[in-house]
């Protein structure tokens, strides 16, 4: 059973921008669905 949570996880999609659609860069703790380029606009 472990080895499907696992399998899920690494299939998820890359998180992208949902502004601009570039790839985020994950970190733990992080929530964000914007760039760092469009949180900034």
């Amino acid at each position: 059973m472990l080895e499907n949570v696992v399998e899920f996880f690494k299939n998820l999609p890359e998180k992208t921008c949902v502004q601009c659609g570039k790839k985020l860069e994950e970190q733990s703790e992080c929530y964000s669905h914007s760039c760092e380029h469009c949180n900034n606009h």
